[in-house]
């Protein structure tokens, strides 16, 4: 079992990662339906107001002791995991750690899990551009999947910057952030 740290953890910017969420499909994003092969974990607590990424899903922090294992089960057909917290220095960094290490304990040596520089983002956006130009859905998107679900490959990132990064490029646009309200960030982060 590889050894992960903190500082072997690759980071995702918020551009690249608005690349990949508006390349996943256009049309999904005002949809209601999250993006297939992307999740967004954010791991604020208290903090989590103000707005997040459009389907994202909520996990605060204190919760990931029993959180952790539902959402390596609930995340596994998912090709890229993204952790985030307010400024992603403890909180989101941590939570990835504990997610890669709880997904390696429960599907064993055969769970790979990519941790590499960069973000990847090109390789998204490449089979998103093949897929679109095939006219294929997501339903048919069955030859990105690896059949062997316990050996499927997952790269997993930490947000660089977390949602004040996030939110100060793309707050206001509603394509990318839900409930963004702008009179909380006008000051800044405030915790």
């Amino acid at each position: 079992m590889a050894m992960h740290t903190v500082a072997t953890l690759p980071r995702l910017s918020s551009t690249e990662l608005s690349q990949i969420l508006l390349s996943n499909s256009s049309s999904n994003l005002d949809a209601s339906t999250p993006p297939s092969k992307i999740a967004i974990v954010d791991v604020r607590d208290d903090d989590h107001i103000g707005g997040h990424i459009r389907h994202s899903i909520h996990a605060p922090s204190h919760t990931l002791d029993h959180k952790i294992p539902e959402l390596v089960r609930k995340l596994k057909d998912k090709e890229t995991i993204v952790f985030h917290c307010a400024l992603s220095q403890q909180r989101g960094p941590s939570a990835a750690l504990r997610y890669i290490r709880e997904r390696e304990r429960l599907l064993g040596p055969s769970a790979k899990t990519k941790m590499e520089s960069g973000s990847g983002v090109g390789e998204v956006m490449l089979k998103n551009k093949e897929l679109d130009s095939e006219g294929k859905g997501e339903d048919e998107d069955k030859e990105w999947e690896d059949d062997d679900e316990e050996g499927k490959e997952q790269k997993v990132y930490v947000l660089d910057r977390g949602f004040v990064g996030w939110q100060e490029r793309y707050g206001e646009d509603p394509r990318l952030t839900e409930g963004y309200r702008k009179e909380i960030w006008k000051e800044g982060y405030w915790m």
